[in-house]
């Protein structure tokens, strides 16, 4: 049954939510009905510019047109008036954006093209920073889980200062894009708890910045200005900012001018939000986000402490609960750049492009019908092992110089080869996710099941993999794009549509289907593979 709000819009009129994601590769849009329903959707890719240095930039003033381009389109499609939507919220990836004065573009890479702003949240410039900032043992790092990754933003920052102090000096705000985006909408400069807690070194549970950490790392000029520039006004998700839409912003989204603007998350923390409501008690499951890279969130009710894992982070996704937060730097990337390493690979694309597939898709379709069932499908994997650390192992080792390895190659270069690279890789994943689930255990913070969203966790074979490796059920949410309806929610709570986060979590998420592990030789084989894992993992670090 769809709920109305008769406070909100035309009186009598059902209300509506719109979820805006901007991930690695797109922007997206979605509306929802209360619910958690989708009605309709809308996607546009962005440019991904690449240089040398682990160099990866985006353009903010791009990303906002598809933002628009999206919103437009979905409700066109949904034949939803702007009157009935009552809120609008948005995630992004977690990327550094630079405006100078007036909101103008400046360039953050050797390129010298301003449109060029934004480091994207992969971009490894900052690697030296961070081992830098490391060596300090700032007291504030043992809420990043005792090592900050060049992928947050402070070594970034720091990066800047000493590569282009031009534009650092120049630099009006310093953004996560979420931020950026609430900030394009509104023109409210507040910052989302999550974002700065997660990646800025906020510390929200104190509600403040930590001076000497700036000092410290060599970022002081940021603490002499009283941290003006990287956000003043800090506002937990949902919260909503300024007047809502600005005129210019709503003409360029086809929305009402004043409608709600919720303060946004990351895109893996909206993922979150949109899925481990669904069980009624977060603190039991782990979020997990697959996409170009994974992305895994366990809610406490306690701070705990996980060597390698960042946090505990208060507030960043669930109101007044403390976040653990972990991942792996690439995890459906890997598993393409994975197959692409293969002999068969460019046949077998354009056999899968020729049905309409992408690759991985078709190789798990062939995969199910080899195997005699979702979890037989391991066998097929045969000798092959896969430690899938292309960017660097995020968690729970923080070590972004690891590599990946493969083991057991022969001379095959058919398609059923592939398909068993194919399958090891996704194993591979599974086994990378059991150490961050065992490694939280170990520090105690212990989960009972696994909630999956992301495109690269779509399959039923994925997901049974998946639970099989780890020894933990997955669950699948019954909403399509989890991390949209995420996103959405944020935008009720925004609109007054729910009291808080939670309340919007437990009415918008219900659990559609289960997983569960292998038992006997299936557990037996894989229990053998993670220690294959876990030796090569280590083997690899010793030879480096």
């Amino acid at each position: 049954m769809t709920l109305e709000n008769p406070t909100s819009g035309a009186a009598g009129s059902t209300r509506y939510v719109i979820g805006v994601d901007v991930g690695t590769g797109s922007a997206r849009a979605g509306i929802f009905d209360l619910t958690g329903r989708m009605l309709a959707s809308a996607k546009h890719d962005i440019t991904l510019f690449h240089a040398s240095g682990s160099i990866v930039e985006q353009s903010s003033g791009e990303i906002w047109n598809a933002v628009c381009s999206c919103v437009k389109e979905t409700l066109s499609q949904a034949a939803v008036s702007p009157d009935q939507v009552a809120g609008i919220g948005f995630d992004a990836t977690c990327s550094l954006v630079v405006l100078g004065e007036g909101g103008q573009s400046l360039p953050v890479g050797p390129s010298e093209q301003a449109e060029r702003d934004i480091i994207l949240w992969m971009d490894h410039r900052a690697v030296e920073q961070a081992q830098r900032i490391n060596a300090t043992n700032h007291e504030v790092l043992k809420f990043v889980g005792g090592k900050i990754s060049p992928e947050m933003e402070t070594p970034k920052l720091l990066w800047l200062l000493e590569n282009k102090p031009a534009v650092f000096a120049a630099a009006w705000q310093f953004f996560d894009l979420t931020d950026f985006l609430t900030w394009r909408a509104t023109g409210d400069l507040s910052r989302s708890t999550c974002t700065v807690t997660c990646k800025w070194t906020y510390l929200a549970h104190e509600r403040r910045w930590d001076e000497s950490y700036f000092r410290t790392v060599g970022l002081g000029v940021l603490a002499d200005e009283a941290f003006a520039r990287i956000g003043q006004t800090v506002v937990d998700p949902g919260t909503p900012l300024g007047s809502g839409l600005t005129a210019t912003a709503a003409a360029e989204l086809g929305l009402r001018t004043g409608t709600p603007v919720a303060t946004g998350v990351i895109d893996a923390h909206a993922g979150g939000i949109g899925t481990v409501g669904a069980e009624g008690e977060p603190e039991s499951c782990l979020a997990y986000v697959f996409g170009t890279s994974s992305c895994t969130m366990t809610t406490t009710r306690s701070p705990v402490f996980v060597p390698g894992v960042w946090g505990p982070y208060f507030s960043a996704m669930v109101p007044d609960a403390w976040l653990n937060e972990g991942g792996q730097s690439v995890a459906g990337a890997a598993i393409e750049q994975l197959l692409s390493m293969h002999p068969a690979a460019p046949d077998a694309r354009r056999r899968a492009e020729h049905a309409g597939q992408s690759l991985p898709v078709m190789l798990a379709d062939l995969a199910t019908q080899a195997a005699d069932g979702l979890s037989e499908a391991v066998l097929l994997a045969k000798a092959l092992h896969v430690v899938p650390e292309f960017l660097g192992n995020r968690a729970p080792l923080a070590d972004p110089h690891a590599r990946a390895v493969i083991a057991g190659l022969g001379m095959e270069n058919d398609l059923s080869s592939l398909v068993a690279l194919y399958i090891a890789g996704v194993c591979s994943i599974g086994y990378g996710l059991r150490q961050i689930i065992e490694a939280q255990a170990k520090a105690g913070a212990p989960i009972e099941r696994v909630i999956i969203s992301g495109g690269a966790g779509r399959l039923d074979l994925v997901r049974q993999l998946l639970a099989d490796a780890t020894g933990k059920p997955v669950l699948a949410t019954q909403a399509e794009e989890p991390v949209l309806l995420g996103a959405a929610m944020l935008g009720g709570v925004g609109g007054g549509l729910f009291g808080d986060v939670r309340s919007a979590m437990a009415r918008m998420s219900q659990i559609n289907k289960i997983y569960e592990p292998a038992a006997g030789a299936i557990a037996d084989l894989h229990e053998a593979r993670f220690s294959a894992f876990t030796k090569l993992q280590s083997v690899a670090r010793e030879i480096r």
